[in-house]
């Protein structure tokens, strides 16, 4: 027995059709005329804003394939949140978990959609920087180094951040691409590629709360086996200072 009323019902039917014109039928009493405004609109805000947050991603599609796929997104997808910021999120999470694969994928689709989708994120995060309990010109030698928490440093297979129209890797690079996504004081958004020891410090800064920069560095020293460690603690002690300037690293607390 059918249970569902007639309006709710009508509802569904006009969602699924503005979702997937293609497959599902519209309401039979609604003119077609009138029915793609509301396909074009719907589409096209969501496709539009995948565009601006995805723009290398775009340039690298040809129109037939980019709109196949924010098409199938858009029909198929079941977003967990109303809020329009968080589509690109909810586009990155289809592409990872839920897209079936294509034969003529990119090979670095779903890294390089992450590395955009991260300038965003950054951009709208509700964390603030601590201007009150850090010291951007302590000793880091004595005192605690203290990370940003807009300060994101990820890995990569491809290096996604030299990705464009004029260069197209096959294959994954010989080592990893490291990469630290931070906004500053200013609110701007800004990319740095890092070495192995930086990723490494910030990976340590990011978890202590009662080393100082010297024993962290020297931690990193032993990990290396490095036969002469005040060479690899003074280095990390002029990548902390640069760091600092970047407000990756937003300076120096004492213990509690």
């Amino acid at each position: 027995m059918e249970t569902t009323p007639e309006f709710t019902r009508r509802q569904y039917e006009f969602a699924a059709h503005i979702r997937d014109p293609e497959h599902k039928p519209a309401p039979g009493e609604i003119e077609d005329r009138r029915m793609a405004i509301y396909r074009e609109l719907f589409y096209n805000n969501v496709e539009g804003f995948l565009s601006s947050t995805f723009p290398i991603l775009r340039k690298l599609y040809e129109d037939q394939p980019w709109h196949a796929m924010a098409r199938d997104f858009f029909a198929h997808h079941q977003a967990q949140t109303p809020l329009f910021l968080e589509i690109p999120r909810e586009f990155l999470g289809w592409l990872e978990n839920e897209r079936t694969a294509q034969d003529d994928d990119l090979p670095f689709l779903q890294e390089l959609a992450h590395y955009e989708w991260v300038e965003l994120a950054l951009s709208i995060a509700e964390e603030t920087l601590d201007r009150d309990n850090n010291d951007p010109k302590g000793d880091f030698l004595t005192g605690i180094p203290v990370l940003s928490p807009l300060a994101w440093h990820m890995s990569y297979r491809y290096p996604v951040h030299r990705i464009g129209p004029g260069f197209l890797p096959d294959e994954p690079g010989k080592t990893t691409t490291n990469i630290v996504v931070y906004r500053n004081r200013e609110d701007e958004v800004g990319f740095m590629e890092i070495n192995l020891v930086t990723k490494r410090l910030l990976e340590l800064v990011s978890e202590n709360n009662t080393e100082n920069g010297e024993q962290l560095l020297n931690r990193i020293a032993t990990e290396m086996s490095h036969p002469q460690p005040d060479i690899v603690v003074n280095g990390g002690i002029e990548i902390l200072q640069g760091l600092v300037q970047k407000d990756i690293i937003l300076g120096t607390r004492n213990r509690k």
